[in-house]
C-alpha cells in the first residue's frame, strides 16, 4: 500500500489532466504546480489570440499610405513574426503588390531592416528608430500613445534616415482570458502580464482582462531574467506562453506551460501543455496539482496507520495478552485490502472538476 500510495495518485491525476487538454510531462511537475505564487502570463497567443490584424496607417512624410504599406509589408514579408504576417495580410486584403526585399535582419526586440526597391525600411520601436539616428516628430509619439491606449500595438516607420509614419495592429483578446485570470486571482496567486510591447499597450491589454502587475518592453533575452527575478524575491513562479520567445522563460520558471497551439520549442521547453490553448486550463492544471497532492497524503496516511497496526497484529503482538493470533489468510485478505483502499482512494480522481470557472470545466 503505501508503494502504491503516491504512483496511483500520480497516473490517475495525469491521467484526468489529459481528458481536460492538460498534458503533465511527470509527476515531479505535477507536484510543484500546486507550490505555486505567481503566473507570469506572455501577452501575444497567450491572453491574445495570437492573430493580430492591421488596424492604422498614419504617414508623416511624402509617402501616400498604400505607398507606405507597400515598403513595409514587402519587408516583412520575409518575417516569422505574427505582427508581420498581420501588416502582409492587411497589404494583400487592400490588393497591395509586394516589391522583393533584400538585406533584411530582424533585430531582436528592436524590430527589423530590411531594403525594398533600393530603398532602406526600418519598422519597429522608438528605440530602433534611436539607434539608426531617425528623428521621430513629438507628434508622432502622441499618435502612437493614443494607439496604445486603444491597445494596439503602434510601430515606427522609416525610409532612408526619414520617419514615413505608423503602423499599428491590433491582437483580439481570448474571450476566457478574463474568467481565467479571475480564477486564478481566487485561488491566491499573483498574476503578472510579460510582454515586449510598451507599457501604454501592455497596460490597456492587462486592463480589459484584470491583471495589475504588468512587466512591459522586456526583450526576448530578457523574460528568463524577469522570471529569475521573481524567483530571488521568493515567489514560487509558473510562466505560460506559446512563442520561440518564451522557450528560456518556460525553462526558468518553476512549472513551464505551454500553449498547445503554439511553437514546438516551448511546448518542448514546458513542464505542461494546454492542448486545447485555452487559458483556464492553467486554472486546471493548479487545481488537479492540489488535488492530486491531496490525495497523495491521504493515500500514505491511511498505508502508514495501517501497516503500523496490522503488521505488529500479524506478529503476535496480542498473543501475550489475548491468546490470539492473526490467521494467515486473513493477514493476507488484510494486506490485499490495504493496497485495495489506496487504488481506490487514487481512483476518486476521476471525478475531479476545477471550481471557479464560470463558463463551465475544462
Amino acid at each position: 500500500a503505501l508503494g502504491l500510495a503516491t504512483p496511483t495518485a500520480i497516473l490517475v491525476g495525469t491521467g484526468k489532466g489529459a481528458e481536460n487538454g492538460v498534458l503533465v510531462k511527470g509527476g515531479a511537475a505535477l507536484e510543484r504546480a500546486q507550490a505555486l505564487t505567481t503566473i507570469v502570463l506572455d501577452k501575444t497567443g497567450t491572453v491574445t489570440q495570437g492573430k493580430p490584424s492591421l488596424t492604422d496607417i498614419v504617414t508623416f512624410g511624402s509617402a501616400s499610405e498604400s505607398e507606405l504599406l507597400r515598403l513595409v509589408a514587402s519587408a516583412e514579408r520575409a518575417s516569422e513574426h505574427p505582427l508581420a504576417e498581420a501588416i502582409v495580410q492587411g497589404a494583400q486584403e487592400r490588393g497591395i503588390t509586394l516589391a522583393p526585399v533584400s538585406d533584411f535582419a530582424a533585430l531582436s526586440g528592436l524590430g527589423i531592416r530590411a531594403t525594398v526597391d533600393a530603398v532602406p525600411v526600418l519598422l519597429g520601436n522608438a528605440r530602433l528608430m534611436e539607434e539608426h539616428g531617425v528623428a521621430v516628430p513629438e507628434a508622432a509619439h502622441e499618435v502612437s500613445e493614443r494607439l496604445a491606449d486603444e491597445g494596439k500595438t503602434p510601430m515606427f516607420a522609416a525610409t532612408g534616415d526619414t520617419f514615413a509614419g505608423i503602423i499599428a495592429v491590433a491582437d483580439t483578446i481570448k474571450p476566457e482570458a478574463r474568467e481565467a485570470v479571475a480564477a486564478l486571482k481566487a485561488q491566491g496567486l499573483t498574476v503578472v502580464l510579460l510582454t515586449g510591447d510598451n507599457r501604454r499597450t501592455a497596460d490597456a491589454v492587462a486592463k480589459q482582462v484584470g491583471i495589475e502587475t504588468v512587466l512591459a518592453g522586456v526583450l526576448p533575452d530578457g523574460k528568463s531574467a524577469e522570471i529569475a527575478r521573481l524567483q530571488s524575491a521568493g515567489q514560487v513562479v509558473g510562466m505560460v506562453g506559446d512563442g520561440i520567445n518564451d522557450a528560456p522563460a518556460l525553462a526558468k520558471a518553476d512549472v513551464g506551460i505551454a500553449i498547445g497551439t503554439g511553437t514546438d520549442i516551448a511546448i518542448e521547453a514546458s513542464d505542461i501543455t494546454l492542448l486545447r490553448g485555452d487559458l483556464r486550463g492553467v486554472v486546471t492544471a493548479i487545481a488537479l496539482s492540489k488535488a492530486t497532492l491531496r490525495t497523495v497524503k491521504q493515500n500514505l496516511f491511511w498505508a502508514f496507520i495501517y501497516n503500523a497496526v496490522g503488521i505488529p497484529v500479524a506478529a503476535g503482538l496480542l498473543y501475550p495478552l489475548t491468546g490470539w493470533l492473526l490467521s494467515p489468510i486473513l493477514a493476507s485478505l488484510a494486506m490485499s485490502l490495504s493496497s485495495v483502499s489506496v487504488v481506490t482512494n487514487s481512483l476518486r480522481l476521476r471525478g475531479f472538476r476545477a471550481t471557479g470557472l464560470k463558463q463551465g470545466e475544462i
